[in-house]
């Protein structure tokens, strides 16, 4: 089977998705799937220099194919012609295609180009369906639903969902679609060696993910605040960043510095590889009180860590945390989140036994191996 993933970029700084991408064809390629990725050469959208990877030429890795296009006209778009050109010219070459991303210029024309090849196609939407991320620029959003992701959606052989309730609450534009409906996949982090100071006196709580609104740390940060006040000691890791909005990113480290979290608090920025594993290996207790969340990886790589979860109710993989018993959820407001990490950080015990629970459910469900193979099953159910 000769598959196409396509999204517009695998620049891990654009967090998740891109993450996906490159576990899930390392995954495919591992049972026998011929796999080739096309994306472009971005690495963030406040000029940022793009990645520095050969272009137009198949690379090696993990035992599949990616070829980079150079972002042009429209870098800020992450837009290529040369990959929709390659597209065309090679897209009847595969038996079908995996498009990740809706409402981006490089995804939906990529759509359009393949049913007009014939091939076969799946749309994956990252969260871009939700009715209250469509309420964002929402005359455009209508313009653009109608002149290219309705028809997208129509021709598609399925719509590809990371969890039950990102599907019900997806819009179709009116569209009956077949669903496809399956998480993603996470890789134990590597053991690090650790040094004596990596092993703080005070219970650690790592956020880690992108510096963005609607991760909810306008919750979070009065949340702790207020553990803080109750005489409760922590210490907070705030990892991650966002290239593509270093204004908000800025302002929440401005709002911490300003706050009696400061002295508690260390700003890692980006981290990744031994960095990231490290800081997972020596987490007490993650949070993610987000908004909204299609899925919520970065939960899953606590979970198969180790490491206990406080999230909200916006995160899909909630249902997931409490069948586990892998951690707390609640709704994403400040006097709840305070309760929620008061109660973890007082009961060392209990936050042993849900990590455990935690990592046992994600080592079964999330292995990128058994992904794989529900997705190859899927492939060919859609090639029927």
């Amino acid at each position: 089977m000769r598959v196409l993933q396509i999204i517009p970029s695998i620049s891990l700084v654009y967090g998740g998705p891109s993450q996906m991408v490159r576990g899930l064809s390392a995954a495919l390629a591992k049972q026998g799937v011929e796999v080739t990725v096309l994306t472009t050469d971005a690495n963030g959208d406040n000029g940022q220099p793009a990645l520095d990877v050969p272009l137009n030429q198949p690379i090696q890795q993990e035992g599949y194919t990616v070829r980079y296009f150079r972002c042009s006209p429209f870098r800020r778009y992450k837009f290529s012609i040369q990959l929709l050109r390659w597209l065309w010219q090679n897209a009847k070459h595969y038996d079908l295609a995996h498009i990740h991303a809706l409402f981006s210029p490089i995804s939906s024309l990529s759509a359009a180009v393949v049913r007009s090849q014939h091939t076969p196609y799946i749309l994956r939407p990252l969260g871009t369906l939700d009715p209250a991320d469509l309420k964002k620029k929402q005359q455009l959003k209508q313009i653009y639903a109608n002149l290219l992701e309705r028809p997208n959606i129509a021709g598609a052989a399925a719509l590809h969902f990371t969890s039950e309730e990102e599907a019900r609450i997806s819009e179709r534009f009116g569209v009956t679609t077949e669903d496809i409906v399956m998480p993603l996949g996470v890789n134990p982090p590597p053991s690090v060696s650790l040094t004596p100071s990596d092993s703080p006196q005070r219970p650690r709580i790592l956020f880690l993910s992108r510096i963005e609104p609607k991760k909810g740390l306008d919750i979070l940060i009065p949340a702790l605040e207020n553990v803080l006040a109750a005489g409760i000691e922590f210490q907070f890791i705030l990892a991650g960043s966002n290239p593509q909005d270093p204004d908000y990113e800025a302002k929440i480290q401005q709002q911490i510095q300003h706050s009696p979290l400061a002295e508690y608090t260390t700003i890692t920025g980006f981290v990744t590889g031994e960095k990231k594993a490290a800081l997972l290996q020596t987490a007490d207790l993650f949070v993610l009180p987000s908004y909204y969340e299609n899925f919520g990886i970065a939960v899953a790589e606590a979970m198969v860590t180790g490491v206990p979860v406080v999230i909200s109710t916006g995160v899909q993989i909630g249902p997931a945390v409490q069948q586990a018993e892998a951690g707390w959820v609640g709704e994403c407001e400040v006097g709840e989140m305070t309760n929620l990490i008061q109660t973890a950080l007082l009961n060392t015990t209990e936050r042993s036994r849900r990590g455990m629970n935690g990592q046992a459910y994600a080592l079964e469900h999330y292995s990128w191996e058994a992904i794989a193979t529900q997705m190859i099953q899927a492939y060919q159910q859609v090639l029927k």
